[in-house]
């Protein structure tokens, strides 16, 4: 490859107008730049872009100057928008604004007299955009600032025409004048969103690759083929290199995903999974440029892009925000980006900022003019002083008047609607009303440069697409379906040997065995399409970005779906017929064979396809497994096996019909039952199949068969239409109406700040509470020599050539933190920051760590530091259902000393609110990131408040201010100065700081990749002593005037310039005075203090309070966090109070109406299934809720906040009520409305029995969290265990008939023990005579003979049955105390 382009460089080419080109001369060959290999695509690029910036700026002149040569002009659009409002409509509640159960419970009963009868509710609009005006112009980078909640997103969205249906939009937007409504928008522009959504198990490459294929070339081909055409015309010759270029991206999709890879920096991960909390992938940085990434990878070129640089170093995010640059300036795109901390190099790249607070825009203009401006308002930015610090610390109240200048007036706080009102007399702002004014002239419209289709390629391309994505998805997740291959099998096996034909006569008694078989395959069947919900629901987040975007409509997205589950449930019935048919002892004819396979094959397809349509309409997994749960419980309750349709009130008989297993079930007992075999006439002159058939209501003709497969293959197409209406519909998940409370209302509409910041008078709040910590505590110094860590080799890398058993990650370091000094810890991405954070910790889980670590000269034992060291991680991980202050109060009652009075705890924690400023959003849910709750400056806030109220001596922080603001970075940067002055010990990692901030710190530890120390020592003032080390290397030049000095060590230090200068900076250091300097610090301070004052760190107990308070603790944590999980909570009891209505109204007043083995068999039917549906909804519905607890457990354990023990006490206790209440409510349901005899004996054991179960189902779904990484193994899990509790409950075979080789498991399941006490206890002393079988016998004997059940171990049954919460439980607390899962 190289060969060939090499020649055509040197040789004539020329276009063949075919995407080939031919170059003519020795060894020059065609080339199809349609076809090129993986290799030659990375060869080219490779060969086009060896530095990023300087070769892709090259690169886009040439592509510009190939088409300025022959006249061919670029589509432009302009944007204009004015008057632009946004609304809001929310919920107002009296008090806090919290989704407890009662509030959930009166909005879900309140909503049916809202819709019906015009009742009023409590509803307001809030002004998220407040009428504004502008333009954005094409080829002009615009940066778009302002702080959290002032209404970025929302512009973005509004401009892009991507807001959420219930807001109310009013103004107008348009593009080269063409109104939103006149053509597709979303074809025309795109938003690129801060939330990086993408399917995990999809590669970086794969990712773009899809995203190229469904936005197509746009226009793009048509003017390639105008500039080949115009060329021939003017017998111009195109660089060869260009024109393959061009070829590549312009006229196909060959080359334009290896181009985006390279420029975004994506080509080192392009064959990694993007991943997810489940699955390791990609970095979060890595994920936010695949974001960016999957738009740009297309034609469009109108980009609404919202804080893309999060996560990224300056340096990443520099190089990133340059190529876009590039692309504006020299491709005309029309651009606005919303930035939260762009350093000042990046802030430089661009040419107009606009600025807004609160809803309102106070400047839009010219980035050199923007200091200007506030200079005529009374504000100066001081030297040294970025501009982005000053614009965001300029708007608030705690920081302006730092900045006013104008002597000649007092300085009194200017709001923004003044700097509004300022702006809008500003002759920038006339100068735009003056544009606005003029309407756009249409005729200069280029015909491209607007969409007017919604869909980029044609349905078919579509289609293959969507179809070829979910083929890789369906190889990707193989071990999905070979573990429900292998379960189908596992449970095959078992229930054929349960089942055995030799067991089994042609009768009317083992008939009811085959029925229980039958209906026994039908369930297990129905159930392991279950999997199909959390697949679609995870799946459902990219659906909508890429739906909104407009890549491919619902039907493209679901058909794939549809169609590739059908080989799957093909094989899965195959396998099940295949081991089951002739080892059970069905009919032998082998058209039966096929036949049943045939009913369980189309009844699968039906559940998948039922289980997707539930999945599209509930979007959450809470409400998907309820909805689930409770439809198979309906169809399998009412299909004829539990309760013949002959037994149903009169009334009710109709759902026999609506229930797709109905339709299974009779299919496949007539296919049985209409065999030779069963055709002996009776006494009743019916023959014994009929009579079978009769009984249980499936008495029908032979024909009937056919009419079973087609009304299943019905309700597999209605659900599929269904599952597409409702993708298509419906708005994506989490758009639901905020709610807020009065007195927020009211702060709000006082014209007070959205973002909730405290609106006290700052420098006397400031002057009463700098250094003010009221709490006394001991300085620690914290000593670290020669500490290295090493790991495993990770298999990739030995399979890449690394021979090494051992990854050594850190490399002799050594250090020391001290009091009242600020030490930052900085280093490129990968060079071990968090690693030495977490090892000096003590937070590692894995690996080998060798050196000496030592506080106060002693050594370091972990259990007594964790009782004075804090720690902030990087990933905020909070209990999402408790508010702000009450994650303080927790923190601080648990980890402040016993000695300290309630009293002072709450002072101590109002004061750290204060502190890290928290007043305005202190009673705030923390909720889930990504989905509702705190912004992520707020989320980070709290994870340092946390920390503060335990009043800790040390502190690690790892990445303080990722992810925020600039104001909101300099708000929690200044609290950790503020905690440092009081003499603690505070030890940062930091990833992209400003002046400011990096200028906050008094000592710096620089690490390289491979976890050396190139530079430990002061920052200086104004970074002098820092950059003199570096600068007095040398080949490292002088830093720039105004130039953010650590973005200048990270370029200047970086592994590259290392390779450049040829030397090593950690060597340079180990040879430096500094070194030995350090050396010596540190060997001072390894020795214990004379004097003594000096001892090693000792507590006389582990934790700071006893073991009663830890639990009093968390049960008050865990009841706040359960009261507010209405999904989990709320939706268990609506399926509680649902499967007692269905069972009171099948089984209604039959409770003692026994006349013959049928009436029994259908009570005991009703027992069943309250207790396989209730007790299964139980295990799987606790489990997310205890897995996300469980990773908040693993930060609070490792803080030494309390016992593993008494956190899982408290875990099953708070359990407990809830789980009363729902086998009272069963109860009082149930018992009443089927008509058992009311005694205080048969109650009590009737509670006792459904109370126990309830209790062991979910002790035992938390103890397969606890044995497991993650809730979808820990499900998985589950569903081994509960076929068998099915299968084994002494229903469907009842003890006498199970073989001896699987009695054992009959005394194992819970589920037996249950039936066994519901059972007796009902009917173990009836001793009333009915007829069974034209034979005449007691119910008391039936029992006994039949079920093996008896009175007179009704004792033992119990205490059984009430052994398995206590055992599941016992093993809940081990586990979780014994297995750690979380790997660091």
């Amino acid at each position: 490859m190289e060969r060939v382009y090499g020649e055509m460089e040197s040789q004539c080419s020329t276009d063949k107008g075919d995407g080939t080109v031919a170059g003519f001369g020795r060894g020059v060959e065609v080339v199809d730049i349609k076809k090129l290999s993986a290799e030659e695509r990375h060869v080219l690029i490779e060969k086009l872009i060896k530095n990023i910036e300087k070769d892709n700026l090259q690169l886009l002149q040439k592509t510009r100057k190939r088409l300025d040569r022959v006249g061919v002009k670029l589509p432009t659009v302009e944007v204009r928008y004015r008057n632009l409002s946004v609304e809001a409509e929310c919920d107002v509640v009296h008090g806090k604004p919290l989704p407890t159960l009662w509030n959930c419970l009166l909005s879900v009963l309140c909503y049916p007299a809202v819709r019906l009868f015009g009742f009023k509710t409590h509803r307001a609009k809030i002004s998220i955009i407040n009428n504004v005006s502008g333009i954005i112009k094409p080829g002009r980078m615009n940066l778009l600032l302002g702080p959290p909640g002032c209404g970025k997103t929302s512009l973005l969205k509004a401009l892009s025409a991507n807001l959420n249906g219930s807001l109310k939009v009013s103004g107008e937007v348009s593009y080269n004048g063409y109104k939103l409504e006149e053509f597709v928008p979303q074809k025309t522009s795109a938003y690129i969103s801060q939330d990086d959504l993408h399917i995990p198990e999809l590669t970086v490459r794969e990712t773009l690759d899809f995203s190229a294929r469904c936005q197509g070339l746009g226009n793009r081909q048509e003017l390639m083929m105008e500039v080949s055409r115009r060329e021939k015309e003017a017998g111009i010759v195109p660089d060869p290199d260009i024109d393959a270029y061009m070829k590549a991206t312009w006229e196909s999709r060959t080359l334009q995903t290896d181009y985006i890879l390279k420029i975004l920096g994506l080509d080192i991960c392009a064959g990694t999974i993007v991943g997810d909390a489940l699955q390791r992938g990609i970095s979060g940085g890595q994920k936010k440029r695949v974001t960016t990434g999957e738009i740009i990878v297309g034609p469009i070129k109108t980009l609404f892009m919202d804080e893309i640089t999060n996560g990224l170093d300056s340096s990443t995010a520099f190089q990133i925000v340059s190529c876009l640059q590039q692309l504006v300036h020299i491709t005309d795109a029309t651009l606005l980006v919303a930035l939260l901390q762009p350093s000042p190099e990046t802030f430089e790249l661009f040419d107009d900022i606009i600025l807004m607070a609160e809803g309102k825009i106070l400047y839009h203009g010219p980035r050199d003019a923007v200091v200007e401006f506030f200079e005529s308002c009374g504000f100066r930015c001081p030297q040294r002083k970025e501009i982005v610090d000053f614009l965001q610390e300029v708007l608030s109240k705690k920081d302006q008047a730092q900045y006013w200048y104008n002597t000649e007036l007092p300085y009194s706080y200017i709001s923004a609607d003044v700097f509004s009102e300022n702006f809008r007399a500003s002759p920038l702002r006339k100068r735009i009303e003056e544009d606005l004014s003029e309407p756009y002239d249409k005729s200069q419209c280029h015909k491209n440069a607007l969409s007017f289709n919604f869909y980029s390629v044609s349905r078919w391309e579509i289609f293959r697409a969507c179809m070829s994505r979910e083929v890789l998805l369906m190889r990707r997740n193989k071990y999905l379906y070979i573990f429900k291959f292998t379960q189908v099998v596992i449970i095959a096996i078992v229930t054929m040997t349960s089942f055995l034909k030799s067991g089994m006569d042609i009768d009317a008694l083992h008939a009811n065995y085959y029925l229980g078989a039958i209906f026994y395959a039908v369930l297990i069947l129905l159930v392991d399409e279950f999997s199909e919900l959390a697949v679609t629901v995870s799946r459902l987040s990219s659906f909508y970005k890429q739906k909104t975007l407009g890549f491919y409509p619902a039907w493209a997205f679901a058909i794939p779906c549809i169609i590739l589950q059908i080989p799957v449930s093909f094989f899965q019935s195959l396998v099940w017929t295949s081991l089951t048919y002739y080892v059970i002892g069905y009919s032998p004819q082998v058209w039966r064979f096929f036949r049943q396979f045939l009913v369980y094959f189309t009844m699968q397809v039906s559940s998948a396809s039922l289980f997707r349509f539930l999945a599209s309409v509930c979007q959450t997994m809470d409400s998907s497994i309820a909805a689930a749960t409770l439809i198979i419980f309906t169809k399998q309750i009412v299909c004829g096996f539990i309760i013949p349709q002959s037994s149903m009130p009169s009334w009710l008989r109709w759902v026999f019909w609506v229930s797709p297993a109905t339709y299974a079930t009779i299919g496949l007992s007539g296919n049985e039952f209409h065999a030779p075999r069963w055709q002996r006439v009776q006494e009743t002159n019916s023959t014994l199949g009929q009579e079978i058939l009769k009984s249980h209501g499936f008495d029908f003709e032979d024909y009937f068969f056919w009419i079973s497969i087609a009304v299943l293959l019905g309700f597999a197409l209605v659900w599929n239409i269904g599952f597409t209406l409702a993708l298509s519909f419906l708005n994506p998940p989490g758009s639901s109406r905020v709610v807020i409370s009065h007195e927020k209302l009211s702060t709000l509409r006082k014209g007070d700040s959205l973002n909730g910041s405290d609106k006290e008078d700052v420098s006397k709040k400031e002057e009463s509470s700098k250094g003010r910590m009221v709490l006394p505590f001991d300085s620690s110094t914290l000593t670290f020599q020669n500490v290295q860590y090493c790991v495993d080799t990770p298999q990739e890398m030995r399979k890449g050539g690394y021979a090494q058993r051992k990854l050594k990650i850190l490399s002799d370091i050594t250090g020391a933190a001290r009091p009242g000094v600020l030490t930052a810890l900085m280093g490129a991405t990968g060079a071990g920051k968090t690693t030495l954070l977490d090892v000096l910790a003590g937070r590692k889980t894995i690996g080998c760590i060798e050196g000496e670590i030592r506080v106060n000269g002693y050594p370091k034992v972990q259990e007594t530091f964790v009782r004075i060291s804090g720690y902030c991680e990087q990933n905020d991980v909070h209990s999402p259902q408790i508010t702000v202050k009450e994650s303080l109060i927790f923190s601080a009652w648990l980890r402040l000393p016993a000695c300290i009075d309630s009293k002072t705890k709450t002072e101590f924690v109002q004061e750290v609110i204060e502190t890290i400023e928290l007043g305005g959003v202190k009673d705030a849910l923390v909720g889930t990131p990504g989905l509702r709750g705190l912004s992520t400056e707020q989320r980070k806030r709290l994870t340092i408040a946390v920390e503060l109220v335990a009043n800790p001596s040390i502190i690690f922080m790892d990445e303080p201010t990722t992810g925020l603001a600039t104001r909101a970075a300099a708000i929690v940067m200044r609290a950790v100065k503020n905690v440092a002055d009081t003499g603690r010990t505070i030890v940062c990692t930091i990833h992209q700081p400003s002046n400011d901030i990096f200028e906050s710190f008094d000592e710096l530890i620089f690490l390289k990749h491979g976890g050396s120390v190139i530079y430990y020592g002061p920052i200086g003032p104004h970074s002098s002593k820092v950059t003199e080390y570096f600068e007095n290397i040398p080949g490292v030049p002088k830093i720039k005037d105004n130039c953010n000095p650590a973005t200048w060590i990270l370029e200047v230090a970086s592994a590259s310039a290392e390779r450049e200068l040829g030397i090593d900076f950690a060597e340079i250091y180990k040879n430096s005075a500094l070194y030995e300097n350090n050396i010596e610090l540190v060997r001072q301070l390894s020795n214990p203090a004379p004097g003594p004052g000096s001892r090693e760190l000792h507590f006389p107990t582990q934790f700071a309070q006893n073991y009663w308070g830890q639990i009093k603790s968390c049960l008050w944590k865990l009841h706040l966090s359960y009261w507010r999980t209405p999904s989990y909570n709320l939706m268990r009891f609506f399926f509680t109070i649902s499967v007692s209505l269905i069972l009171g109204l099948l089984f209604w007043n039959q409770g003692t109406k026994i006349n013959n083995q049928q009436s029994l068999f259908n009570i005991f039917g009703s027992m069943y299934g309250a207790v396989i549906f209730l007790g299964c909804n139980s295990g799987s519905a606790v489990q997310p809720f205890v897995a996300t607890e469980r990773i908040i457990m693993y930060r609070e354990r490792f803080a030494g906040m309390y016992c593993s023990w008494c956190y899982t006490l408290a875990q099953v206790l708070i359990e407990i009520p809830y789980l009363f209440t729902q086998a009272v409510v069963f109860v009082i349901l149930t018992y009443s409305m089927i008509g058992y005899n009311v005694t205080t004996y048969k109650v009590f054991w009737y509670f006792y029995a459904i109370f126990s179960t309830l209790l062991g189902f979910n002790y035992l779904g938390m103890l397969l969290v606890a044995l497991t990484p993650n809730v979808a193994i820990a499900g998985a899990l589950t569903s081994f265990f509960y076929p068998l509790f099915n299968l084994f409950s002494g229903f469907l075979l009842p003890k006498p008939k199970i073989p001896g080789w699987w009695i054992w498991m009959y005394y194992l399941v819970p589920t037996s023990w249950t039936l066994d006490v519901l059972l007796t206890s009902q009917f173990g002393d009836v001793n009333d005579e009915i007829v069974v079988y034209t034979q005449t016998t007691t119910i008391a004997k039936l029992l006994d003979q039949y079920f093996g059940f008896g009175n007179h171990h009704i004792m033992l049954s119990a205490v059984v049955l009430s052994s398995y919460p206590l055992i599941y439980s016992s093993l809940f607390v081990f586990f979780i105390k014994r297995l750690n899962f979380e790997r660091r």
